[in-house]
């Protein structure tokens, strides 16, 4: 086999990997990591068009990475370029064309666009070699893929090579096709948030991002307590990102009177406003994909506690029925789920649902400071919160500052 077709195959191959991702934050990074991984550049990044913007969205870096340690990741906010000609990633998403840059402090004269400096001084790096190609599906562009400083065997930074950006064009189109259809399924999501939105003004686009965003740093950190393969982890990161987006989908369910109440609820209500696990479960009964099955799990155990003192407990999540054999309080509701009984997953986003709702402010309450919020989960160890995922919730919360800039709150 040629040189040619052997890199044709591989792009072929990268592609069919990235088709199988669901979820836009987790494409943009799988989409980043294989083109990294093909070029074996040392960094890039991806921007998305917005309007007439491009947001910077996903960023990887091989040297910084390794300055901040395993486990860490870059931190970056959403920052967004014009979209016009005057920068390279601005130039590409314009005009259509893909730009190899041997060095970026020695662009040819007469360029009309420049090499923002900035973030090279704030992160004491040198970018040299770039590659920045248009994301373009149907004829329409969608995005920039941006690669920084293509390394030879011996590590050395050189120019990215021809043919290898001829057979990332081609997974570039394939990538900007996968890129509207996660856009696709983000945007049905956010409108059934919307739709629990306007019953409830806590459940918002923002706060269901980053709980699902914390959720998947708590995942991949308790994972790799346990030395899960990647192949797996990497699957449930994808479910789990949108399932956890849509653990309080059930509200849509509840009387405005009741979720909009400013006084505490009496017991009848409290009775009522419960019934949104068991809700939002019966969206994904008829289970028919790893997303519903997810999807049902967290919607319908996210309030269980692992002493057993959450809810909605044992019952038939579609009839809300109790289920026989599972045993009953003294005052004949179904008994809670405790301990192992309930799904990961649920205990996961439980931890990444209180969390939120502490350092948010709410109509009743400010957000709660800082190392407040962090001692109210380490007291819920053992009651309300798994202590082994309170452990993970502890060794991904460098992380969270990431989730966080990305999903502000509104002004």
């Amino acid at each position: 086999m040629s040189k040619e077709d052997t890199g044709l195959k591989e792009i072929i191959d990268l592609s069919t990997e990235i088709n199988r991702t669901k979820d836009i934050d987790m494409l943009l990074d799988s989409i980043l990591a294989k083109a990294r991984a093909f070029t074996n550049a040392d960094g890039g990044s991806i921007y998305v068009k917005e309007d007439d913007r491009l947001t910077f969205k996903c960023v990887q870096n091989e040297t910084l990475q390794k300055r901040l340690g395993p486990g860490r990741k870059l931190v970056h906010t959403r920052l967004t370029v014009p979209l016009s000609i005057s920068s390279i990633v601005g130039y590409v998403a314009t005009t259509g064309k893909a730009l190899n840059i041997p060095d970026a402090y020695a662009l040819q004269p007469g360029s009309p666009y420049v090499f923002n400096a900035e973030f090279d001084r704030i992160s004491n790096y040198r970018t040299t070699s770039v590659l920045s190609l248009p994301l373009e599906s149907n004829n329409e562009i969608v995005g920039v893929l941006q690669l920084i400083n293509a390394k030879s065997p011996e590590g050395e930074t050189v120019p990215f090579p021809g043919d290898v950006e001829f057979h990332l064009r081609y997974f570039a189109n394939i990538a900007a096709t996968a890129l509207e259809r996660a856009q696709l399924t983000r945007s049905i999501i956010l409108r059934m948030i919307k739709m629990a939105e306007m019953h409830d003004p806590k459940e918002t686009g923002a706060h269901v991002n980053r709980v699902a965003g914390y959720a998947v740093e708590i995942y991949e950190a308790w994972a790799k307590a346990r030395d899960v393969d990647k192949a797996s982890v990497e699957k449930t990161k994808d479910v789990l990102r949108m399932a956890s987006m849509l653990h309080d989908v059930g509200k849509i369910g509840i009387p405005d009177t009741i979720l909009k109440k400013p006084g505490r609820l009496d017991e009848s209500e409290f009775r009522t406003i419960k019934e949104h696990a068991r809700l939002g479960a019966s969206l994904f009964f008829e289970k028919q994909s790893d997303f519903d099955e997810v999807a049902f799990l967290v919607a319908g155990n996210h309030h269980e506690r692992w002493d057993g003192n959450g809810y909605p407990g044992h019952i038939d999540l579609l009839t809300g029925e109790a289920i026989n054999g599972q045993g009953g309080s003294e005052k004949g509701r179904p008994r809670g789920k405790r301990g192992q009984e309930i799904p990961i997953l649920a205990r996961i986003v439980s931890v990444s649902d209180v969390y939120d709702a502490l350092c948010s402010r709410r109509c009743y309450k400010e957000a709660y400071e800082e190392t407040r919020v962090l001692d109210e989960i380490r007291a819920e160890s053992g009651r309300a919160f798994d202590p082994e995922v309170v452990e993970a919730f502890f060794a991904a919360f460098p992380n969270f500052r990431n989730v966080a800039l990305q999903y502000p709150d509104a002004e």
